[in-house]
């Protein structure tokens, strides 16, 4: 089961890393860092761990997986997932729109996801069953009447490997407006009702598994490419749309110039 406390300790595992996050960013790392060394990743490890070891004293039977110190207990029924820095390249630029992502799954289902940012202070939080809410107050997505009237969202157009990009670009071009960069923070947005559609590529569990609460939890969808429930064995192509109408239009957006491969 999935409880209330599972909730406030995942509000207490992304407080933790926001502490732990907000001195490396826009600071100067002249001498202390070596070249192996980035901001990123002293802040990556930092906030992970700072989660982990609240996690080995609260819920030591409770699986871990993250993306620095890698799988804890991989066959437990509850696990946690954890993403400190989702969107590198907008912490390295000093954009606060990156997001630490922390998921709880039982039986492999996000049951509890989290989108912080640490700097703006801004956190969305998703649990089934319940709305999701944005720093403490419930939020939902909007309704989109048409692709024409959609924002799209994605983070980049290198991420969209193989012919994905033609893809990419066929729905992008029925959609009204198409803002870059974001990663996580998109969905956010979207369950907050300021962007429509977010499509990506490429994704690994720790960058999905706390999205799908979040964005399901405002009144959205989540899927994969052929219209599938997001699980930890798919692709790592990713639709969240806003209002579930669309998804339609954009599976349909997605397979054209589909030739033969």
């Amino acid at each position: 089961m999935t409880t209330r406390d599972d909730l406030l300790l995942a509000q207490r595992l992304a407080d933790a890393a926001g502490d732990a996050i907000r001195p490396f960013f826009r600071a100067r790392y002249d001498t202390e860092f070596k070249a192996d060394k980035s901001p990123v990743t002293e802040a990556d490890r930092a906030a992970e761990a700072a989660i982990r070891s609240i996690l080995e004293k609260e819920r030591p039977s409770d699986g871990i997986i993250g993306e620095e110190y890698g799988t804890t207990r991989e066959d437990a029924e509850r696990i946690w997932i954890l993403d400190p820095i989702d969107g590198t390249k907008s912490f390295i630029a000093g954009r606060p729109i990156f997001g630490t992502l922390i998921a709880l799954t039982q039986a492999g289902w996000p049951t509890i996801g989290i989108i912080d940012q640490p700097i703006a202070r801004e956190r969305w939080v998703g649990m089934i069953g319940q709305p999701t809410t944005f720093n403490g107050k419930p939020v939902t997505t909007r309704r989109c009447r048409g692709l024409d009237e959609a924002i799209l969202a994605t983070t980049g157009p290198q991420y969209f490997p193989g012919c994905s990009g033609e893809h990419f670009s066929v729905l992008a071009g029925q959609c009204r407006d198409t803002v870059w960069g974001g990663d996580c923070y998109n969905y956010g947005l979207l369950a907050s009702g300021h962007v429509d559609i977010v499509v990506e590529a490429g994704l690994k569990l720790h960058d999905i598994a706390a999205l799908v609460p979040v964005v399901e939890g405002a009144g959205g969808r989540m899927c994969d490419w052929a219209g599938e429930p997001i699980d930890s064995k798919g692709d790592g192509r990713v639709i969240a749309v806003g209002d579930a109408a669309r998804v339609d239009d954009v599976l349909e957006a997605l397979a054209h110039g589909h030739h033969a491969h």
